[in-house]
């Protein structure tokens, strides 16, 4: 069976705790055929050395290093215009991969016959610790509903440049995974994920994810800066969107048992 290469961007900043363990993840996939694509943007701690010693014992790994600290979009496009890759998929500097992950994935847009797929995930803590939380997904998702919701985990998401060609990244700070797989549902309209957990999304202390105002205040500027709506409009749509967040967050959030 044909192995298309596939490109995995993995933006970092100061991600010395964990960008080991993100990449072992990528080495251990049962799917061989791909490059992973490091971008660093100016980290002050150990990160570099890091890097540059996986990229010595892996020539699969290249690495990339911004002037300036530019943000997660940024350094995504650099990471973009330099893949190679049949297929694109992002994966950030402290999450990880399940080992049949790039293997389910080609297999099932294949089978498909599809050119974007996703799938579930469960999260974990900073310590790598199950949360006993499992993201899920509509298995026919609609631009209407990620409209309301963000229901594609960035780290699962997995596209076709044959298809798509490279989709650029926003440069806002947050949310321009939200923006991508908008750009990709108006296109073909309904998404299908695998429907299994094939990744572990790190819930971080610092993250900007963690700030309920943050959020708000970024969701705001896809309405308002993506969509081009009118301040009231992007008003009225921020309340629906919260709105859609407290009705239907129990059916796409579930309890699970440990699974690591």
């Amino acid at each position: 069976m044909e192995t298309p290469l596939v490109s995995i961007i993995i933006p970092c900043f100061n991600s010395e705790k964990f960008i080991a363990e993100t990449v072992r993840s990528v080495q251990n996939q049962t799917y061989n055929n791909w490059e992973i694509i490091v971008v660093d943007d100016c980290s002050s701690d150990n990160t570099v050395a890091l890097i540059l010693g996986m990229v010595q014992r892996d020539s699969r790994i290249r690495f990339f290093q911004l002037e300036n600290n530019s943000g997660t979009g940024v350094a995504r496009n650099k990471g973009l215009s330099n893949a190679n890759g049949r297929y694109i998929s992002f994966l950030d500097a402290d999450d990880l991969w399940k080992p049949e992950k790039l293997r389910k994935q080609i297999d099932f847009l294949k089978t498909n016959k599809i050119a974007f797929t996703f799938s579930f995930y469960d999260c974990i803590d900073e310590e790598g610790k199950p949360l006993n939380k499992r993201v899920e997904a509509p298995l026919n998702l609609s631009y209407r509903q990620l409209f309301f919701c963000n229901y594609i985990g960035n780290l699962t998401g997995i596209y076709d440049v044959n298809y798509f060609g490279k989709i650029p990244i926003s440069s806002i700070r947050k949310r321009q995974d939200w923006m991508l797989w908008l750009t990709v549902l108006k296109k073909i309209k309904t998404a299908q994920p695998v429907p299994e957990s094939l990744a572990y999304y790190r819930v971080r202390n610092d993250s900007l994810s963690t700030s309920k105002l943050d959020l708000i205040k970024y969701n705001f500027a896809v309405y308002r800066k993506f969509h081009g709506f009118s301040f009231p409009i992007a008003v009225a749509c921020m309340k629906l969107f919260l709105f859609t967040q407290l009705l239907i967050k129990p059916s796409y959030i579930k309890k699970i048992k440990p699974s690591i």
